[in-house]
């Protein structure tokens, strides 16, 4: 194939029998020209040496605790390159205004001439992946090519390994293919990032990505995956690929229920799926399908965690913080390494270090930028990744192929003058698109732009949706449709803010609006109805404080919590519906649903612009 094989890899290509298998890869090499190709069959002394392979070549250092590490990203490769990234689509189609596309036969010809010879005097790393439990009807194998033992090593830690699943498929295997190139590196961080590019070639099911080694836009099976996965899951029909976390929420007499949720990144995602008492499948993206019965099951298509590590603390995150400071193969990126080998980062709780090393060099204490512009010691987008298994309250049913029984599906954004704190739906329908298909959030320091902008992000998944919005949300409704008794559906909004432009909401209150949503799920918990939803009572929450938290929770504050503020939520109505009736084949029912929201909103006005829950009931 023109370059030479690392002893035993051609024979492992070889053992799969997958003639397709192996002309992806053979086209790879001819395209990239690597000097060598190791290619790993996912046992542990293959995991090693691409471990040893990232801290040889300087992509990752090692820090004092046992098995973590540390990886830079360069200054403008800090988030995912949402102007980078582009659905390639044949001539002649669209997928509407909102999804950023090129030409295919231009892209592939722009992408795959930037990577001609990229990997030259360099190793390329062939290894292979499953989304979703192994060996089950939702398993989707995947291939991975990288010249960057730093994503092999990410990759490994946060999806299972396929070499079996591929095995097992055999050449029937319809797999998912992923090509990417860190590029030139300096300093081992990728210099090219003006010619950073990242393309999902929906026809070939196939990304290229280039010139960057921020995961998101690198590890090809994360986000770049989810987009082939919602094109496959729409055409297939009866499942869904969606970018939500799956976690156990324990109920009374041992009781656990399952819920999914949507929320767009630093939104309080990872947070939610990792609550104290709860048990964790996944935090990032699930797939959901019917079992025989045609009830909802649900399956975790990743097996690690790439979070977001700001803010993270041992007070509020005791789980997250337990497993950053216990041995595990574990990488962080983009945080401050300090000179005793541990590391810092913005919002631990810990005292600010006077110096260290973070991505944009030497670090010290009032360090400025050429604008004058403050340096902060770790970037606000700083991760950490690490197998799930690492996780005490990691879910018994992680790996299962039957997935678990789905309880609930929660939509939550960064809200600060409309929703409430939590609210049920009326029902799948209203639920879909009077929450998920309605999301909207201010953006964050996860992609790269102004922040606090209040974006339209319908089920937290606009950024990486490969059909249109239309025929996205037509899937999620006849799915629901299709079931035999579809999960009831919230939404939550952590980041409600007071007159005084305060939050309402303290970082665990999100424990007892999920132990609220797990009793509405089996009837357990009574509700008020209002315009938009049906709220908490505020007897059971008082009752949930108590038990969780341990405090008293006053009239006072669930008075204004659960407010009912017609003008914002009006003026949420109106964006939305106009956003909707401008789209093209928007389903009847989006339209009908959301009039009706208002015209409920507008009868409510006349007992004034903001009710209070007691003149709800």
């Amino acid at each position: 194939m023109g370059a030479q094989f690392i002893t035993g890899s051609f024979e492992k290509l070889e053992q799969l029998k997958n003639p397709k298998l192996t002309q992806f890869v053979s086209d790879c090499i001819s395209l990239c020209k690597p000097e060598k190709v190791f290619v790993s069959n996912g046992s542990e002394t293959d995991l090693r040496f691409i471990r040893e392979e990232s801290l040889k070549n300087g992509e990752e250092s090692k820090l004092a605790a046992k098995g973590h590490t540390i990886h830079f990203d360069s200054a403008e490769d800090q988030g995912r390159a949402v102007d980078d990234t582009k659905i390639l689509i044949p001539t002649g189609t669209g997928l509407g205004s909102s999804i950023s596309t090129k030409e295919r036969n231009e892209g592939l010809a722009e992408v795959r001439g930037i990577m001609n010879g990229i990997m030259e005097g360099r190793t390329m790393y062939v290894q292979f992946h499953c989304l979703g439990p192994l060996n089950s009807t939702i398993s989707i194998p995947c291939a991975q090519i990288t010249d960057s033992a730093y994503v092999t090593h990410t990759e490994n830690l946060l999806y299972r390994q396929g070499y079996e699943e591929f095995r097992r498929q055999g050449a029937s295997a319809k797999f998912l293919k992923f090509v990417h190139s860190a590029g030139e590196l300096e300093n081992a961080v990728t210099k090219n990032i003006g010619k950073r590019r990242i393309y999902i070639d929906l026809a070939g099911e196939t990304v290229y990505s280039v010139n960057t080694q921020y995961a998101g836009n690198s590890a090809g099976l994360k986000k770049l995956a989810l987009r082939l996965t919602i094109r496959r899951a729409s055409e297939q029909g009866g499942w869904l690929s969606e970018h939500m976390y799956l976690a156990g929420v324990s109920g009374p007499g041992g009781r656990e229920t399952y819920f999914s949720g949507a929320f767009p990144s630093a939104c309080g995602k990872t947070s939610t799926a990792m609550v104290r008492g709860g048990t964790i499948v996944g935090d990032d993206i699930s797939y959901l399908w019917f079992d025989e019965q045609k009830q909802v099951r649900a399956a975790n298509a990743e097996r690690g965690m790439f979070g977001i590590i700001t803010d993270v603390n041992a007070k509020d995150d005791p789980l997250i913080w337990e497993v950053l400071h216990s041995p595990n193969d574990l990488i962080f990126s983009n945080v401050l390494k300090l000179a005793d080998g541990k590391v810092f980062w913005m919002g631990s709780g810990e005292p600010t270090p006077a110096k260290g090393i973070n991505y944009a060099g030497e670090w010290h204490e009032g360090k400025a930028d050429a604008n004058g512009k403050p340096v902060k010691p770790s970037h606000p987008n700083a991760r950490f990744a690490v197998s799930l298994s690492a996780f005490k309250n990691s879910d018994a049913n992680l790996d299962n192929p039957k997935g678990v029984p789905l309880g609930g599906i929660i939509y939550g954004g960064r809200d600060y003058d409309t929703s409430v704190p939590v609210q049920q739906s009326f029902g799948w329908e209203h639920g879909i698109i009077a929450y998920g298909a309605s999301l909207e959030s201010q953006t964050t320091t996860a992609t790269i732009g102004a922040l606090d902008v209040r974006k339209f992000d319908p089920m937290a998944n606009r950024d990486f949706l490969s059909i249109s919005i239309s025929k996205y949300l037509q899937s999620n409704l006849d799915f629901g449709a299709s079931a035999k008794e579809p999960p009831p559906i919230f939404s939550v909004n952590y980041f409600l803010k007071g007159k005084d432009g305060k939050f309402l909401n303290a970082k665990r209150d999100k424990e007892v609006w999920l132990k609220w949503m797990e009793l509405r799920v089996h009837g357990d918990a009574g509700a008020i109805e209002t315009p938009t939803g049906f709220i908490p009572k505020y007897g059971d929450l008082k009752k949930l404080f108590k038990e969780v938290l341990g405090y008293d929770y006053s009239p006072a504050s669930y008075g204004e919590q659960f407010t009912l503020r017609i003008p914002e939520n009006l003026a949420k109505m109106e964006r939305i519906i106009k956003i909707y009736e401008e789209m093209p084949n928007a389903p009847e029912a989006v339209l009908r649903v959301l009039g009706a929201q208002k015209a409920r909103l507008l009868a409510a006005q006349k007992n004034g612009g903001y009710i209070t829950p007691g003149k709800l009931e």
